[in-house]
């Protein structure tokens, strides 16, 4: 530390200052002789003098300056992207002017190396430093690596920052920048990559379900992302572990995007890696994205479908006939006929009466619900309340089928109506009926349906709906609720909102609800037999159980929403316990162990959903992609369920997205630093030795306005008081 004592005089001080002196100086001898040269007031003059010196001396501002310098040398901190984006090969030009591409990661290698920085550590102390480092990392945090090297290096002198500029977390990095600029910390900004996107084909996702059935075809959604100039067709290959190959045409557009989907008919019960791999275009400059290899569990299945009708319409019939030959599905029947002495029917299929024990109706996975309601010794409203809570808590499908006898509005007095997806007319109960058949017409959404999906591709499908034989009846719908999904219009027929919906579906709770507006599908078998009528059913039926039996063990069962989860999307665990004599477990503790791909370990409390159902639901968010394993536990009845959720890719950091030069260049200027060109090392290295040292810190103690100073005169001033009263003079 160098200490010094200065003043900041000016002429009017200056001149004030030597007459106050001359003056004070004068009237003090004056007052001496006066006093006959009395010692006390000798005393008492002198202190007067020192007062007004003391005054004149404050009026020309004196002040101590101090001059801290630093005893260790400054840091410099290179700061290295190492994110997923940072792996894409757009980096480095050759002399010509040709691209002799490598990764941005490796184009930095360089500045992270020791030794480049060896003829600048006699001056600063170089901190080489990676971040958004790991096979986990799927976020770039540049504002968080900027101020870990703010907080953690007290001597901060300049930062290096090599990156592309991306950054998708944490606040920006702008804010941080501020603050450097504060501390006079400038940094010097090293872009990569290129600001615009090279010609690239990036399969962006690939979809797969968490689990199929053997023998049943699987629909697996994938997207493509283009940046060529031109549309272009090519065949992508799905490639299963044990060797199975399946194809698929795919014109893929210019510069965006493109949703098509895959059909796999897997033929054995397992666990399945499959791999989807779009072909290299000519043009393409980036070949590390185009494939994905994604999990399937496949097991077989066994669901059971519960029929309510009334009378033995043909509808019902046919689709009696098309579950009770499925062998997926288990059928049961329950036939409301008024002619009947009792209810029920002739064989195995045909159940006596409506499940009244909530372990019994928990055990079906769908209910189709005819031409059936309230009246004449049909459902009770206890028995509809039931069919609610199946569908919302146990993830059961439950299908509407109206019929003539317009049976089902007197369901909208139950807690039925809340699930219903269409409003009806209840002007009009038995419907309307013609003798010109109509015909279905599929919408956007019903186009891209795996319900209505009849044939392999979208122009077959298409041309099987148009070929479909029609229907001479229809229930009573006036238009479709909020929220729903239309599938299939009437083709002609139509009102105030437009085209008459007839196959609507909704989410209800964990559940799904389908509505079919007509009774005529039975007649898709004419010419065909039941290649289209049982194709459709199954499929419904499929859909309809598929949340439900994502996993099951003997006393619960485990189902997740959304059913294909991304990174850091929020997933809903839900939970069905069963006591051990197959009842809902009333009351429990029910917990899900989550083991995320790295090893870290998560536990979730399920809390109780509901009295009846013995229904449990949590939350999660997972914040890496893979295979997460989870392990459901219920203390009550030491059951335990071993199940997996796959998390789709990662979808903040990926290979082939434009460097962002620009965020460096903003952060250079906010604090005064410079934006360097990766290819010359030697420059940047030179930049950096041409920081100039840091300067020593000034403290000025201004006496003239400290407080001290101020105590000080007013104490001298009453010492000067109490001395004049001493000796006399007042």
């Amino acid at each position: 530390m160098i200490a010094s004592f200065s003043l900041q005089p000016n002429v009017a001080s200056l001149i004030v200052s030597i007459i106050a002196v001359v003056m004070v100086v004068v009237l003090a001898y004056w007052s001496w002789q006066r006093s006959g040269f009395h010692r006390g007031i000798n005393l008492l003059e002198l202190l007067r003098v020192l007062l007004v010196l003391a005054a004149v001396l404050l009026l020309n501002q004196p002040e101590t300056v101090q001059q801290f310098l630093p005893t260790e040398k400054p840091t410099i901190v290179v700061l290295g992207d190492r994110s997923k984006s940072m792996m894409t090969r757009d980096a480095g030009l050759d002399a010509g002017g040709e691209r002799a591409l490598t990764t941005r990661s490796e184009a930095i290698d360089g500045l992270m190396d020791e030794a480049t920085w060896s003829d600048v550590k006699d001056r600063f102390n170089v901190v080489v430093q990676p971040f958004a480092e790991g096979e986990q990392s799927d976020e770039t945090d540049l504002a968080g690596a900027l101020e870990s090297a703010r907080r953690e290096h007290a001597n901060l002198r300049g930062v290096l920052l090599a990156s592309d500029g991306d950054w998708n977390s944490g606040p920006p990095p702008v804010d941080v920048a501020t603050r450097l600029r504060l501390a006079q910390v400038p940094i010097f900004g090293v872009s990569v990559g290129s600001a615009s996107r090279l010609p690239d084909v990036d399969l962006l996702s690939f979809d797969l379900p968490t689990s199929g059935v053997v023998g049943k075809a699987v629909r697996i959604p994938f997207t493509i992302e283009s940046s060529l100039p031109r549309d272009h067709s090519v065949v992508v290959t799905m490639t299963s572990q044990d060797g199975e190959k399946v194809t698929h045409d795919v014109r893929i557009s210019a510069m965006g995007r493109t949703t098509d989907a895959i059909l796999w008919k897997p033929e054995n019960v397992g666990e399945f890696a499959l791999t989807l791999s779009v072909p290299e275009h000519g043009d393409e400059q980036i070949t590390d994205n185009n494939s994905r290899t994604a999990s399937i569990t496949i097991k077989e299945e066994k669901l059971k479908v519960l029929v309510v009708e009334s009378l033995p319409r043909w509808e019902y019939r046919y689709l009696r006939n098309a579950l009770s030959r499925d062998p997926g599905v288990e059928v049961s029947c329950l036939l409301f006929h008024p002619k009947l002495s009792k209810v029920g029917g002739g064989n195995r299929d045909y159940i006596k009466t409506f499940p009244e024990a909530l372990e019994d109706l928990a055990l079906y996975d769908v209910v189709f619900l005819g031409d059936v309601g309230i009246d004449n010794g049909q459902l009770t409203p206890e028995q509809c309340a039931l069919l609610k809570g199946l569908v919302q808590q146990q993830a059961s499908g439950l299908v509407f089928m109206p019929g003539w006898q317009g049976n089902q509005l007197s369901l909208a007095e139950t807690e039925l109506a809340e699930l219903i997806p269409v409003t009806l007319d209840e002007g009009q109960p038995e419907g309307w009926g013609s003798q010109a058949p109509g015909h279905f017409a599929l919408t956007e959404l019903g186009r891209r349906s795996l319900l209505t999906k009849l044939a392999d591709t979208s122009d077959e499908n298409m041309q099987v709906w148009e070929s479909l034989p029609g229907f001479q009846w229809y229930a009573p719908i006036i238009r479709a609720k909020a929220g729903t999904d239309v599938l299939a219009v009437h083709q002609d027929a139509s009102n105030e909102y437009g085209r008459i919906p007839l196959l609507v579906t909704k989410t209800s709770g964990a559940g799904k609800v389908l509505f079919m507006g007509t009774d005529g599908a039975w007649r898709w078998r004419r010419g065909v037999e039941d290649l289209y009528h049982y194709r459709f059913w199954g499929q419904v039926v499929r859909w309809m159980a598929y949340r439900r039996n994502m996993a099951k063990g003997e006393l619960m069962r485990f189902f997740y929403t959304p059913e294909q989860p991304k990174v850091r999307q929020t997933i809903a665990l839900s939970v069905n316990a069963m006591e051990k004599s197959g009842e809902p477990l009333s009351k429990g503790n029910v917990t899900a162990r989550i083991v995320a791909p790295s090893g870290e370990a998560k536990t979730v409390r399920l809390q109780k959903i509901g009295e009846q159902w013995g229904a449990f639901g949590g939350a999660f968010t997972p914040s890496e992609p893979g295979r997460h394993e989870v392990t459901l536990r219920c203390a009550q009845t030491q059951a335990v369920l071993q199940t997996n959720i796959d998390v789709q890719g990662a979808t903040l950091e990926r290979l082939g997205k434009p460097a962002r030069p620009e965020v460096l260049e903003e952060l250079a200027r906010v604090t005064r630093g410079q934006v360097l060109k990766s290819g010359d090392v030697g420059k940047i290295v030179q930049a950096i030795s041409d920081i100039p040292p840091p300067v020593a810190q000034v403290r000025r103690v201004q006496l003239w306005s400290h407080p001290l100073v101020a105590a000080l005169m007013i104490a001298m001033l009453g010492l000067f008081w109490v001395g004049r009263k001493m000796v006399g003079v007042i």
